[in-house]
């Protein structure tokens, strides 16, 4: 608590200077850190308050006083969950986790029905993050030719976004009857879910603007007056590492291209984690080749029900309720898994 309040008084400290808002995302990044901050250590003051009032109570109630003893029992009751909802917070240590999110989505192969899985994963998120008070806004998707996604990415930004989002990276695997086979056959299918957290002005690293290569071309769409009919669609290539990202849902190609500089650095930054001193794109390869050959977790709904996360061993027998968005229970089991693991 003490180190958590000094890097408040450092941030105010640094929010209180006149030309703090002239880099405005750098700003945003510092001001929505404060804000994680104040309301964690604000919620353990409050906690630690109610528990010295409630021992008081305590040492003040009489043997025989039973009303008095079934309030302090409640209050108890009431404040062990208080402390089980801030534990959880507790498990948010990573660098990273106050971050905003970019989420990616890409079916796997198997046409029509992986692009099904990715549509139910994309709805799985986005009601996940409404349930955590989180703000998406969808950058670039590609449709599928019958149904489903083919590829999907999205912002998430709100209080811990990443933090919240970074259990779901990996290869997600489904088994279900077929709603597109006319025999009723039981079908596997899998999708991709990238997310790496937004970084901020002071956490970017340059990138050498030979390094890429940009290319425009025209939005697609449905048709009618929401399609831009000029070229504003961004594509970026990082020539190094092979990565691709693109956008193409702002209104403008300025907008477009600096949202796809914003996703290509987030990604940067988390090949670079992983690198260890590696060339980017050999690292990219490895990393790739392994999220596909490992699914994080498996979605049964035939011929039995059940979810289970192959990292840390956690099941739910209702996957109704997990493809509905309740994540909880597996973010918590992730969250305390990876904190055991350092």
């Amino acid at each position: 608590m003490d180190g958590l309040k000094q890097e408040v008084k450092k941030l105010a400290s640094e929010m209180s200077q006149p030309e703090f808002w002239q880099e405005p995302d750098r700003a945003r990044s510092i001001s929505q850190r404060a804000e994680n901050l104040n309301k964690q250590i604000k919620a353990w003051d409050g906690i630690g308050k109610e528990v010295d009032d409630l021992i008081v109570l305590a040492q003040s109630a009489g043997s025989d006083d039973l009303a008095l003893e079934e309030e302090i029992k409640s209050e108890l009751s009431k404040l062990t969950q208080k402390f089980s909802q801030l534990e959880f917070l507790v498990l948010f240590s990573e660098k990273y986790d106050a971050n905003d999110a970019i989420v990616s989505i890409h079916a796997g192969t198997g046409g029509t029905e992986a692009q099904d899985w990715a549509q139910m994963l994309l709805r799985m998120l986005l009601r996940f993050s409404e349930k955590k008070n989180l703000t998406t806004k969808i950058i670039d998707e590609t449709k599928g030719q019958e149904a489903g996604i083919k590829s999907i990415t999205f912002e998430v930004t709100g209080s811990w976004a990443y933090g919240n989002l970074k259990s779901e990276a990996g290869v997600h695997r489904l088994v279900r009857i077929s709603p597109f086979d006319a025999e009723k056959m039981r079908h596997t299918s899998f999708a991709l879910v990238e997310v790496v957290p937004i970084l901020g002005e002071d956490q970017l690293e340059p990138i050498n603007e030979k390094d890429l290569r940009i290319d425009v071309f025209r939005s697609g769409g449905a048709g009618g007056q929401s399609v831009n009919r000029t070229d504003s669609a961004v594509r970026i290539t990082h020539l190094p590492s092979g990565l691709v990202v693109k956008c193409q849902n702002e209104r403008s190609q300025l907008q477009n291209r600096k949202m796809a500089m914003k996703i290509l650095q987030a990604k940067l930054a988390e090949l670079q984690l992983k690198a260890k001193g590696k060339e980017l794109a050999e690292i990219r390869g490895e990393v790739l080749q392994a999220q596909w050959g490992n699914q994080i977790r498996s979605y049964v709904l035939q011929p039995y029900k059940m979810v289970k996360d192959h990292r840390t061993d956690f099941e739910s027998s209702d996957p109704d309720s997990v493809l509905n968005g309740e994540l909880d229970e597996f973010v918590e089991s992730y969250l305390k898994y990876i904190s055991k693991a350092r």
